[in-house]
């Protein structure tokens, strides 16, 4: 079987999303470093500042689109180290509510601090409307993948 024109563009995006995602790792764990945290960890800062609520492990995970038993291991480190705090859940008694704690909300605003100038710099070669059509691509192949 040999693949369509589409199948094999979209196999050289797998395999250089694939390849981007480990320099973006590379790059985030440089950059929250400083921190004592990983790209995996500054993720779920991040998941969770930008919700306007908090969120449960398992919505914590589809956003990442991690496990839920990854996010769920991270999560309990960062609850230990002071960054997320846990309340109850009113619509689930036993997922717990995951929140940014004031230091995790510190934190989380000195990596934007650091990650602003970062995008500026690495983007600023490449037009907007070539940057809105990626997003926009990725958002729809994403979707192929969502349960």
């Amino acid at each position: 079987m040999k693949h369509t024109p589409q199948g094999h563009a979209f196999t050289e995006i797998v395999l250089e999303v694939f390849k981007l995602s480990g320099l973006l790792t590379a790059e985030g764990d440089r950059i929250t470093e400083a921190f004592g945290l990983s790209s995996a960890r500054w993720k779920i800062l991040g998941s969770l500042a930008r919700s306007d609520t908090p969120l449960t492990v398992p919505q914590i995970a589809r956003v990442m689109g991690q496990t839920r038993q990854a996010v769920q291991r991270l999560v309990d480190i960062m609850n230990k180290d002071g960054l997320l705090a846990f309340s109850s859940n009113p619509n689930h008694k036993r997922a717990k509510l995951v929140a940014l704690t004031t230091r995790g909300k510190e934190i989380y605003a000195k990596l934007e601090e650091k990650q602003i100038p970062w995008a500026n710099q690495h983007s600023s070669q490449i037009n907007e409307t070539d940057l809105a059509t990626t997003l926009a691509t990725l958002e729809k192949i994403s979707l192929y993948f969502e349960p």
